[in-house]
This record gives structure tokens, C-alpha cells and sequence, in this order.
């Protein structure tokens, strides 16, 4: 046993430098891609029975730069997942979101509905197809995971 353990701290530790790597990388793209700073923003993905939404804020009521670049980048994004086109968060973790294929091949059937709040914006993901909310779920819960948001990872 005492071996085992041994054995395994090196592994651990390579994996944790691993997962501090990934996020370091992926906070530095997160910043081009979006074009507004995750430090001075607060992000939640929400699930939801018929899909879910993005929500980004502006941390200081007054920061009207960051609360326009977060309302230009959901618009946008909200144009290009209905296209079918999920390049942003592909290039932002590094890899292909789990949920992202089928959302692709049922574009028809889900809606991404923008809105500006008070400090920023919100895309509302609906959809009817039992498959599409799944995969809407599981690009939601990848989001939580991997920007470490904190937010619930159960239906609302």
C-alpha cells in the first residue's frame, strides 16, 4: 500500500500541473476570444428543463466598456451557434465541447435568444428536442467545469 502511494503522488502532481496548465492557457485565449476581460467579468451557465443560457456580467456597475463588449460578444455568439457554428469555444478550450455535434445537427431545432441585461448580456438556449437539451447540457456542464464557475450543475 505504502508503495502505492509513493507511486501515485508523482502522477497526481503531473496531473494537477497538467489541469493548471490547461486553465492558464485557456484564461489567456478566453481574453482574445471574447474580447473583454474574465477578471473584470463574472460568467454563469444556466441549465434549464428546455435547454439553459450564458450569462456574462460586468463586475463594477460602471464599467460600460466591458458590459458593450460583453453585449457585442453574445450578440455574436448568439448569431453564430444558430448557424451551427461553435468556433469560439473550440478556440477558447482548446478542443471540440462536449454536446457540440449534435447541437450542430439540430441547428434547426434550437433557439439562441440574446438579450442585454442592467451589466451585460444573456443568450437563452430553448429547445423542444429531448437529444438537443441533452446536449445542451452537456456543453453547459463543460462550461461550468472548465471555467470553474461554481454554478450548479442540476437542472433549475
Amino acid at each position: 500500500m505504502k508503495h502505492s502511494i509513493l507511486l501515485a503522488a508523482p502522477i497526481l502532481a503531473a496531473a494537477l500541473w497538467a489541469q493548471d496548465a490547461h486553465h492558464e492557457a485557456m484564461d489567456k485565449r478566453v481574453d482574445q476570444v471574447m474580447g473583454f476581460s474574465r477578471e473584470k467579468t463574472t460568467h454563469h451557465f444556466r441549465l434549464y428543463k428546455d435547454g439553459g443560457a450564458i450569462e456574462v456580467t460586468a463586475n463594477d456597475p460602471h464599467d460600460t466598456a466591458s458590459r458593450e463588449q460583453i453585449r457585442m460578444h453574445l450578440g455574436h455568439i448568439a448569431k453564430m451557434f444558430a448557424a451551427g457554428d461553435f468556433n469560439a469555444p473550440m478556440l477558447i478550450h482548446d478542443r471540440t465541447p462536449p454536446g457540440v455535434p449534435v447541437m450542430q445537427k439540430l441547428k434547426a431545432e434550437v433557439r439562441y435568444d440574446f438579450a442585454k441585461t442592467e451589466s451585460g448580456a444573456t443568450v437563452r438556449i430553448t429547445t423542444a428536442n429531448a437529444k438537443a437539451v441533452d446536449a445542451v447540457h452537456q456543453f453547459l456542464k463543460f462550461q461550468i467545469e472548465d471555467h470553474r464557475t461554481g454554478d450548479p450543475l442540476e437542472v433549475q
